[in-house]
């Protein structure tokens, strides 16, 4: 392997990390980052879980040491959540190279509208019955976790739409389940593509790093227009990535 790949994928990855501690949606530069790098799909969605899930640990312990998350919540939650990860990853392991990009085509515009839509607010409801609050996060836990599981970009923000919006948490205590949930979907996802052979150790490793200090770096920063300034960017991320899915697809 040539330094090429570990320059595209570095600083992207860093990018990735900063941005997703400051606004979310890192993932939507991080997966793009393996591809440019030249890797095929299926590598690249499964070397993108190492570096994310090292970037989401440091996201993940950050909350749960200051207590922002629902015990209730995170047992029933994160069992699923490994599980409909798996699923999905195995799923995504079985469709040709060729679907897959056709496939990227359709999601990404519509995981980027979600994304730049999503204000990260909801009405947080106390007398909302805990047993629906529940069953609300185990069925995002599960079905969303597949989805991460198979693809991954947004997973945070489809959480944490489906925990503030659905379940009536409040934002803060939700981000920590988020965060919990999401790292055992990337952990379970990561775990089956590395049994099957698919991640690339070397790049993943190099990414993970890079991630890890964007990821540190984000988590210090006191940004008001975090959201402004890093929306751009994932815009030009998108745009290059769609239309090199394009290209290569014809």
């Amino acid at each position: 392997m040539t330094f090429i790949p570990f320059l595209i994928v570095c600083p992207l990855t860093f990018l990735a990390g900063l941005v997703d501690s400051i606004a979310g949606g890192g993932g939507l530069i991080s997966l793009p980052a393996f591809l440019f790098a030249g890797l095929p799909m299926h590598t690249a969605i499964a070397t993108n879980k190492l570096s994310s899930s090292v970037g989401t640990t440091v996201s993940t312990v950050r909350y749960c040491k200051n207590g922002f998350f629902d015990s209730k919540l995170a047992l029933p939650s994160i069992v699923l959540a490994l599980a409909g990860s798996t699923l999905g990853a195995k799923l995504v392991l079985l469709v040709d190279d060729r679907y897959l990009r056709w496939l990227l085509i359709g999601v990404l515009p519509i995981v980027a509208i979600v994304v730049f839509l999503d204000k990260n607010g909801g009405n947080a409801d106390p007398a909302f019955p805990s047993s629906r609050r529940i069953a609300i996060a185990c069925i995002a836990a599960l079905m969303i976790g597949m989805y991460d599981g198979f693809y991954g970009p947004g997973t945070g923000t489809f959480l944490l739409l489906a925990l503030t919006k659905c379940a009536r948490m409040d934002v803060r205590t939700a981000s920590g389940n988020v965060k919990l949930i999401n790292l055992s979907s990337n952990v379970a996802a990561l775990v089956t593509f590395l049994f099957s052979g698919a991640v690339n150790i070397t790049l993943g490793l190099a990414g993970a790093v890079f991630c890890f200090i964007g990821h540190y770096m984000g988590a210090g920063l006191v940004m008001k227009n975090g959201n402004r300034i890093v929306k751009p960017i994932i815009i030009v991320v998108l745009v290059l990535l769609f239309l090199k899915t394009i290209i290569e697809s014809f």
